[in-house]
């Protein structure tokens, strides 16, 4: 598994340098391909007619095409070109939940990759237990919500080494402390990436 992982990091990092050369963003595109397919219809895929069945896969592949979510794009065309009823259900059913967990790997291989490159220890440690895990629903969880989670708590401990670093200056150090006295993931990284720049430029 380690061998494994460690060849799709390394891959999945080269397709994305631009990566490498700054702090992660949160991943909010690979968040929305899963509430889409969720919410396309409230008819069960067994009650669908054709034509529904057809919708909903257009839908799942307009917003993967958006997300770069190449695993879906490539079943969701599949399916869309053998066109049977029965191809389309197995998409919506099954395989666009196991499409869907191939791209977010990729997705989480990249951020593994830049988290190591930070030394973001908190980012690893939830990457590395997502892949761990291996469902779809922990991969999913990871990009959602605990990438977020974990990329705050590293981010407060980066502030807080900006604080501890005597040659910090007053301005610095009041907006370092104002980041963390808001706390939100979108402040520390806010101030990180932006603020604390800023405020000695």
């Amino acid at each position: 598994m380690r061998l494994t992982r460690a060849a799709l990091t390394v891959a999945a990092t080269a397709l994305t340098p631009a990566l490498l050369l700054s702090a992660p963003a949160f991943a909010e595109g690979t968040a929305t391909t899963a509430a889409v397919a969720t919410t396309a219809s409230d008819v069960p895929v067994g009650d669908m007619s054709d034509d529904d069945l057809r919708v909903a896969v257009l839908r799942i592949l307009d917003v993967a095409q958006q997300n770069n979510d190449k695993a879906v794009v490539r079943a969701a065309n599949a399916a869309l070109d053998d066109g049977s009823p029965e191809a389309l259900r197995y998409f919506l059913e099954t395989g666009y939940r196991q499409a869907q967990a191939e791209d977010d790997r990729v997705a989480i291989a990249r951020i593994l990759g830049v988290a190591q490159q930070n030394n973001d220890k908190a980012v690893v440690r939830a990457a590395n237990a997502a892949l761990d895990d291996g469902s779809p629903e922990a991969l999913r969880a990871f990009l959602e919500t605990g990438y977020r989670q974990a990329q705050a708590e590293d981010d407060r401990v980066a502030i807080a080494r900006i604080l501890a670093d005597p040659a910090t200056s007053p301005a610095l150090r009041a907006a370092a402390e104002k980041a963390l006295d808001d706390g939100t993931p979108e402040a520390l990284r806010y101030f990180l990436e932006h603020g604390r720049y800023e405020v000695d430029a």
